[in-house]
């Protein structure tokens, strides 16, 4: 069987909702022993979230989208036997993730001050907010409002329009996610250096914030920010911008060097315009022309003059399409797993592509505390220990 990269490595997932949620499962997807902590009778909100989208009996489809390859085990971290559970957990375990406002797992006695006690060699991962310092980490928030706080919001939506939200938690994945996960691997390579943990401090708005390489480097060069829709990669350029089709389709331009700008100019028959790319008093003129062009022909049509030439244009895909595109199934981009109450779940396969240690998904998501009492089993609790610990709420 092939090695998994993470394989060996244990980790206590004690998050909720969507950041931590997808950053372990990365890590699990790739051979880490992801135990998810979740609370005795209501578990992680992912479960009973998407009720408005899909009803009552899929109500865990988000929960089942980005928990695969973990097992669930129940405890009640407000009793103090709770406690010292996740305390002979700890012991063993490689990584903590947790997602609690700054404070909240200190003053239950399980810091990463108090659990480094227990396992000198933990990576404790604390994904939040605002971060663990400063004048906004106590605030509550949510994806808008970091990527409000970091100025992303300002720069999405249409010129003279107001700031969209985007249709994707950036904040929320490519910050709590993808940083967590990043952070928790550099710590793994300086362990074998220094055989010691750290915390890694996951701020989703500060991560947001490095997102914007680009347009806070003109900022911050220029000392003033482009108006909304009209920054070099955001609507400026004719040769960089979203087109509507006869069939009320949309077709989006990337053609930024010249050589692409040239064949598309040939495809749209205005070679005119051609040396004027980037001449920026040539700009309406050429979006009018190229909108009224564009209006002329189905997206299907364009896609196939376009085929002739070496240039950068896509169909603006719905999800339909997008699932179907035959990059990504020819990617194999979609995996199944069956479930044993929800039958086949269709889900995005591991986007990062290892040739020796590849991941895979492998476990289906897991009941609430499916795993409850093998995990105390293997800890050395009895049958009648378990269920005491039961009885009591403790799981």
């Amino acid at each position: 069987m092939t090695p998994h990269a993470l394989e060996g490595i244990k980790v206590l997932d004690l998050t909720r909702l969507l950041p931590g949620a997808v950053a372990t499962m990365m890590l699990g997807d790739f051979g880490a022993e992801v135990l998810k902590i979740e609370e005795p009778g209501v578990g992680d909100p992912m479960r009973n979230s998407a009720v408005g989208d899909f009803g009552k009996d899929a109500a865990d489809t988000y929960f089942l989208a980005t928990n695969r390859n973990k097992y669930s085990m129940t405890l009640n971290l407000k009793d103090p036997r709770g406690r010292d559970l996740l305390r002979k957990l700890v012991e063993e375990a490689d990584v903590l993730v947790e997602g609690n406002r700054p404070g909240v797992m200190a003053r239950l006695g399980l810091g990463y001050e108090d659990l480094r006690d227990v396992n000198p060699r933990l990576i404790y991962c604390a994904i939040t907010g605002y971060g663990q310092s400063g004048p906004y980490a106590l605030l509550a928030g949510h994806d808008a409002n970091y990527l409000a706080t970091a100025g992303l919001l300002s720069l999405n939506g249409q010129r003279d329009g107001a700031p969209v939200i985007p249709g994707v938690q950036l904040a929320d994945l490519a910050g709590g996610s993808l940083h967590a996960v990043i952070g928790i691997l550099l710590a793994l390579q300086a362990r074998t250096q220094t055989g010691r943990g750290q915390f890694v401090d996951v701020s989703m708005m500060e991560a947001a914030l490095s997102l914007m390489y680009l347009p806070l480097a003109s900022y911050l060069a220029a000392g003033k920010q482009a108006p909304r829709g009209n920054d070099g990669l955001s609507g400026k350029y004719a040769c960089y911008q979203i087109y509507e089709t006869s069939d009320e389709r949309h077709l989006a331009l990337g053609a930024l060097e010249a050589k692409f700008w040239a064949s598309a100019c040939h495809v749209l028959e205005c070679e005119e315009f051609v040396a004027q790319q980037f001449k920026r008093e040539a700009q309406p003129l050429m979006q009018a022309t190229l909108r009224r062009k564009f209006k002329t022909r189905t997206a299907e049509d364009w896609l196939k003059r376009f085929a002739e030439v070496d240039s950068c244009i896509a169909r603006v895909n719905d999800l339909a399409e997008a699932v179907n595109d035959p990059q990504l199934q020819a990617r194999e981009m979609f995996v199944e797993l069956t479930h044993p109450e929800r039958g086949v779940l269709r889900q995005i396969a591991p986007t990062v592509r290892l040739s020796d240690t590849p991941g895979a998904a492998e476990l289906p998501p897991p009941a609430l505390g499916e795993h409850t009492s093998q995990v105390l089993q293997a800890l050395g609790y009895d049958e009648a220990q378990r269920d005491a610990f039961k009885q009591d709420g403790v799981i």
